[in-house]
């Protein structure tokens, strides 16, 4: 995670960074998701396609990424892909540590 990334607003604000999952320029409407737990079913929520989806919980994948279904048959996502256009957090965590991860968040987002 040394490759930097810049967050600018419409307004000419600029925000430096740093990259993880698929590194890409985008665009978008900027939403906010203040829980603590779920990124998986947040980044595959319907209802943020195509948006920028920031989360206020300010330390982000330490529990991976779910397989597709655990033996009790729950899902961790909503959709059968990522909706949202880019994910910005505070602190990732690219150590994660979860029964039922498969993989990380950084290797779920490439």
């Amino acid at each position: 995670m040394s490759q930097k990334a810049f967050l600018i607003l419409e307004d000419g604000s600029k925000y430096e960074g740093f990259i993880f999952g698929h590194a890409a320029s985008t665009s978008g409407e900027i939403v906010f998701s203040t829980g603590m737990i779920g990124y998986t079913e947040s980044l595959t929520d319907p209802s943020f396609y195509g948006q920028v989806l920031v989360l206020t919980y300010p330390l982000i994948g330490n529990y991976g990424v779910g397989k597709k279904s655990d033996k009790y048959r729950l899902s961790p996502f909503e959709s059968g892909k990522i909706q949202a256009k880019a994910l910005i957090v505070s602190e990732y965590s690219p150590q994660f540590d979860h029964w039922n991860a498969g993989q990380s968040l950084d290797q779920w987002m490439q």
